[in-house]
């Protein structure tokens, strides 16, 4: 038995039933948190760490990410909606090779892994064949993060005598495949959802076949939903009809989702996961931040695309929360001429977006999200002496509103230790940095050349 005390620590436990303390213990046997409290023992095959400086907190949950475009960051910081859909499906993903996927997902994970993150939800919509799917998950599964795989499907534009994309179904053999191999159970480090393409993005038919997919392997279905023009507009409502709607339908954005649709999907228990910072550049529309919190639905927080800016959970927690507090205000004000009063949004709630509701999400939350006894130790340490960190106050103020990926020290993952003092436990990755950049550079030259969309790069 593997046994690892964390001593000392700040600890901040996402979980009501047990309170923060400004010094306690985490113990850790195996891959599970076997107690949470103050002057934990230890004893001579304990492998003690040092957490005082330091805040204990759950792992963060990033829960929407491309990570399959890690290869690509920079490309789309000025880029709109159209640049995104002409450039990267119509004609950057079409380059990718197997090996393009892996590296690229691998080192996107290990950075999720640096930054604090130690769940990723990996919507992966660049997958043309069965091997780009088993290279996505060989990348996610070397890097050791815990990973939701949510299988999707390309898009390119469809050649002479094809149908386009919204009009062909999630591959049912494909699914079954993974479903009854590599993801025949939900209790590994990994699991297997679907990313489908929902009611904005495809036909009625394609809706439901979809939705039937995921309810008969019993696999979270999610969709993007970011426009008001939808392709079948009585998706929603027609799923509804066939009891396909449930607490396995997330929705990610639903900035414009209209009151009916935002609840019937309440009322059937979906999900949601926002993201805010690439809502607010390319014109989604307000996060749908508000109008959960009015409907009193919990939601999940993610990076979304890794070409547009950095995947980095503390900027994304901070970022949602500011708009979300900007937005509240605008309408307090037009409402009563008064700013408000207390603020209406915590870091709290905050940072309960990228633990335990992103967990939720997964549903994982039985698993993650909280340091409490029972559930995977998955943990992360930030130095609380950091030049940006030294003289916070409150844990969670500092963690929301001050911390950055500089200050993670240590992350577990299962009970394994993945970081440490800083670095990462991992061997050869600057020649996995290297492989990255020559996966990038070939990708691009060959869009460049010959791909009839390069004109929106």
């Amino acid at each position: 038995m593997s046994i690892v005390l964390l001593k000392g620590g700040s600890v901040v436990t996402m979980d009501p039933a047990i309170p923060n303390m400004p010094r306690g213990d985490i113990l850790i046997e195996d891959d599970k948190i076997a107690a949470v409290g103050a002057d934990i023992n230890a004893n001579d095959e304990t492998q003690v760490i040092d957490a005082s400086g330091m805040i204990v907190m759950p792992g963060l949950v990033n829960a929407h990410m491309h990570t399959w475009q890690t290869g690509l960051r920079g490309l789309a910081g000025n880029w709109t909606v159209l640049n995104y859909l002409r450039a990267m499906h119509a004609g950057l993903a079409t380059f990718f090779r197997p090996d393009d996927i892996q590296i690229a997902n691998l080192v996107g994970a290990l950075n999720q892994i640096d930054c604090g993150v130690t769940t990723l939800v990996d919507w992966h919509h660049n997958n043309p064949t069965a091997d780009h799917s088993d290279a996505a998950i060989a990348g996610l599964d070397e890097s050791g993060i815990r990973a939701l795989f949510l299988h999707g499907s390309a898009k390119p534009d469809p050649k002479p005598g094809q149908k386009p994309f919204s009009e062909i179904p999630m591959p049912r053999a494909e699914v079954e495949r993974l479903r009854r191999g590599r993801f025949s159970s939900d209790d590994g480090l990994m699991s297997m959802g679907l990313a489908v393409l929902g009611p904005q993005m495809s036909v009625n038919e394609v809706v439901l076949e979809d939705f039937r997919l995921a309810r008969e392997f019993d696999l979270i279905a999610s969709l993007h939903h970011s426009g008001a023009k939808m392709t079948a507009p009585q998706g929603y409502e027609n799923a509804a009809q066939e009891e396909l709607l449930s607490d396995k339908i997330n929705i990610v954005h639903g900035n414009a989702l209209s009151d009916d649709h935002l609840q019937l999907l309440v009322d059937h228990g979906a999900t949601f996961a926002v993201t805010a910072e690439v809502e607010m550049q390319i014109a989604y529309g307000d996060p749908l931040t508000g109008r959960l919190r009015v409907l009193g639905v919990p939601m999940a927080i993610g990076s979304d695309i890794e070409c547009a800016y950095a995947p980095d959970m503390f900027a994304i927690m901070r970022t949602t929360l500011q708009a979300e507090r900007h937005l509240h205000s605008v309408r307090h004000i037009a409402q009563t001429g008064e700013m408000p009063h207390p603020i209406p949004l915590t870091t709290g709630e905050a940072l309960r977006w990228a633990t335990m509701d992103g967990a939720k999400m997964a549903h994982l939350d039985h698993k993650i999200g909280s340091l409490t006894p029972g559930k995977q130790a998955d943990v992360t340490l930030l130095r609380q002496a950091d030049l940006n960190l030294a003289g916070v106050a409150d844990p969670i103020n500092g963690i929301v509103m001050h911390a950055n990926p500089g200050n993670v020290d240590t992350v577990i993952i299962a009970g394994e230790i993945k970081k440490r003092n800083g670095q990462l436990k991992f061997d050869g990755i600057d020649a996995k940095i290297a492989a990255l950049g020559e996966s990038s550079a070939r990708i691009l030259e060959e869009f460049k050349a010959t791909a009839p969309t390069a004109e929106f790069l």
